[in-house]
């Protein structure tokens, strides 16, 4: 009995020994950073005041200007519910993030422990110069722009539990059970004290504000704990109050108080826009100035995601023309950052998204050629370092730029009904869809960089020859030799033509012909006939010749928005097969709008997005350019051609956009390959050298070799950081 009581008092020592080891382990991370406490004890490392934000640190408070980059949680290939970031992969973006100058990141919403355990353990080796964050709350987006109203149960419960979830995963007292497509797994790395604020809900929907404050009118005049809703504050802005001081005392059991604010968006913003022509986009508010904080020594800030090409406002709002460059253009954002700034004159703003994609597509225009997309990488850069210079100027408490990674996942509206299957984007990079070029850091397909396009065709004997295709040119004077390969955004050419290209004698076309239908006449074919239409050509000539152009009764913009959408003038001549009228390649970047839906009449605009730019793709070169498509050294042709710009919906699946519509919309079939069809033009008299047939008669375009490739479910891609990251990280050092 003696015996027994003895082993069970070790057994208690023991556990009492794991217990406090434990507990030492869970709040080293506290232990190590410098607070201050609060009246009621809890612990403080930021706080707002007045118009700043601060850092308590040696001993006071000092200004504290974020400087900061949004996370993503996809990788190529994933979506962002499946979460595929390592632990390691973390560790590597916090050491470049902090390179780079800046000192706080901002993640959307909860994410897999290996986040919370990389951060605190990168801040643990980096102490005296830890990487703060910011950590946002996934709001039920879809739940409410599907259902309209904040307030029901099922909405504004799931809320709640997600608001409560990251409090316990933030300091690593959580336990969330494995679900599809969200975070979950043991939590228990105490990531609070690097902690800088709270960032809760996403972009909200117009139609769903408007529709909550008419149903819910009685919602009025909540008071918290430590947040309430002033007497003017609407329902919705009541529902975020309530969710704000939720949030507030959740994290006041783990014993500290962060400045707490909720995503807000132009859309939303509590500014007039008269210039703006969608009633939607200037149609209600949600106003930060409508909360108050009570006991919250943390704080509160106002937080907007503000980009300078959308809504359109940004390029029509004569209100905007009053803040001038040094040259006397107007400078639209600036002036909206600064009327932003002065509504919310007692409470700190800051942007939490801005930025440009670095992609040969664009969806949206702005001044100063702030533009969503068409920008190479030199360019981003030069424009997110004005935009961030525009933000720490006009006295916003930070700015966060938008994004670190490029995301595959993406979509954007004007390329959306090109891709098909949608759920099979993560499987591709489309060049022509902006939103997945976001980032500083270049999420590139598998053979970017492996094949340098610069006219040297050395690069491609490092590839298997399994990977190469090479094409009987026997049929096709002027060109002595053509191997083709590709990856998740190009396809990939090698040629070697009989003679030194001359641009200015000479103009190289290739037709690619993928699917039964398209052109087998056209100016382009210099008088010859084909036995098997093209879909697409590839002109490569002098700067402003070089395109990709598209069979009018294949093309896919005119098709959307002429025939389908009535935005375009369109002729029946344009949609007969073999047309014989070869289209340049656009993109829409407004619709065509029409009092009542909207306030004035907006008409269609598009933009040209087939441009073949001459270049090099060799880092560090003096000709390299990020959007570089061909160049030729001697005899040598390199090209590289995005999938979309030859009509594919999922080169992954084999998908091309087919000829005509069904159901009112455009529908992909698949394809065997790519039969490439070259010629040269000579310019002295315009005659052709190929598409000879012998004896006359149509060129057999369906005698000609197939490119063929197999389908993939996986990717492989490459990661190196972009031209704008240096640009970037001038740009943050100048900001003290």
């Amino acid at each position: 009995m003696k015996g027994t009581t003895t082993a069970a008092k070790w057994l208690l020592r023991f556990a009492l020994v794991l217990l406090a080891g434990f507990v030492i382990w869970h709040y080293w991370p506290a232990a190590k950073v410098e607070t201050v406490h609060s009246a009621d004890g809890a612990q403080i490392k930021f706080r707002t005041q007045e118009d700043r934000l601060e850092i308590y640190s040696n001993n006071k408070w000092t200004p504290f200007f974020v400087k900061g980059v949004n996370i993503g949680a996809a990788l190529p290939g994933y979506d962002p519910g499946d979460l595929p970031i390592t632990k390691e992969h973390y560790l590597q973006w916090f050491k470049m993030i902090q390179d780079m100058g800046a000192n706080t990141i901002r993640v959307y919403t909860i994410l897999q422990p290996a986040f919370y355990e990389a951060l605190v353990k990168y801040n643990q080796d980096h102490k005296d110069r830890p990487l703060y964050f910011i950590q946002g709350v996934w709001s039920p987006e879809e739940d409410l722009i599907e259902k309209k109203d904040a307030y029901l149960d099922e909405i504004y419960n799931k809320f709640e539990k997600e608001i409560y979830d990251a409090v316990s995963v933030v300091y690593g007292s959580a336990n969330i059970p494995e679900e599809f497509g969200k975070a979950g797994g043991t939590y228990r790395y105490n990531a609070g004290p690097y902690l800088l604020g709270w960032h809760i809900g996403t972009e909200w929907d117009p139609t769903m504000v408007q529709n909550t404050n008419e149903k819910h009118p009685d919602k009025k005049g909540f008071v918290g704990t430590h947040l309430s809703a002033k007497p003017e504050a609407s329902p919705f802005e009541n529902w975020l109050a309530t969710m704000l001081d939720y949030l507030a005392v959740s994290e006041a059991q783990f014993g500290w108080s962060h400045p707490l604010a909720f995503t807000n968006w132009v859309t939303t913003d509590p500014l007039s826009h008269p210039g703006e022509v969608l009633i939607q986009e200037d149609m209600v508010s949600v106003d930060a100035s409508h909360i108050q904080v009570n006991n919250w020594e943390g704080g509160y800030f106002a937080a907007y995601h503000a980009y300078p090409y959308y809504p359109d406002f940004f390029r029509l709002d004569d209100t905007l023309k009053d803040v001038k460059e040094a040259d006397g253009t107007p400078n639209m954002y600036k002036s909206y950052l600064r009327k932003l700034k002065a509504y919310h004159k007692d409470i700190p703003v800051m942007i939490t998204e801005f930025g440009v994609p670095s992609s040969l597509g664009v969806a949206h225009l702005g001044t100063m050629d702030r533009h969503q997309g068409s920008h190479d990488e030199e360019a981003q850069g030069r424009i997110d370092a004005s935009l961030l210079q525009d933000i720490h100027s006009e006295g916003m408490a930070g700015a966060i730029v938008f994004s670190w990674q490029d995301e595959w996942f993406k979509k954007t509206w004007n390329t959306m009904y090109y891709e098909i299957p949608q759920d099979r984007r993560r499987l591709w990079h489309n060049v022509l869809t902006n939103e997945q070029h976001f980032g500083l850091l270049a999420e590139l397909s598998g053979k970017d960089g492996k094949l340098v396009i610069d006219g040297d065709p050395s690069d491609w004997n490092s590839l298997k020859s399994s990977e190469i295709q090479k094409l009987d040119t026997s049929a096709m004077p002027g060109w002595k030799e053509i191997s083709v390969t590709h990856d998740e955004a190009y396809v990939y050419v090698n040629a070697q033509l009989e003679h030194p290209f001359d641009p200015e004698q000479e103009q190289l076309y290739l037709g690619v012909d993928t699917i039964p239908g398209g052109n087998k006449h056209a100016k382009e074919l210099g008088g010859k006939t084909l036995d098997e239409g093209l879909e697409t050509v590839i002109v490569l000539g002098k700067d402003n010749e070089s395109q990709v152009k598209i069979a009018s009764n294949y093309n896919l913009h005119t098709r959307l928005y002429g025939k389908l959408y009535g935005m375009l003038p369109v002729k029946p001549e344009q949609f007969q097969d073999d047309s014989g009228i070869f289209d340049p390649w656009k993109l829409a970047v407004g619709l065509e709008l029409i009092p009542p839906d909207s306030k004035k009449y907006n008409p269609f605009e598009d933009v040209p997005a087939g441009n073949m730019l001459r270049g090099s793709t060799k880092v560090g070169s003096t000709k390299f350019n990020s959007l570089t498509m061909w160049q030729t050294s001697g005899t040598t042709l390199e090209l590289r051609i995005p999938w979309m710009l030859l009509g594919f919906s999922d080169p992954s699946s084999k998908q091309v956009i087919s000829y005509g519509e069904k159901d009112g919309k455009l529908f992909a079939r698949s394809t065997e390959g790519i039969r490439f069809v070259p010629w040269i033009v000579k310019r002295s008299d315009n005659s052709v050298i190929g598409l000879d047939n012998g004896g006359g008669g149509a060129f057999p375009v369906s005698k000609l070799p197939i490119y063929r490739w197999d389908g993939w479910n996986k990717v492989q891609y490459t990661e190196r950081v972009k031209q704008s990251y240096d640009i970037m990280k001038q740009a943050f050092e100048k900001i003290k």
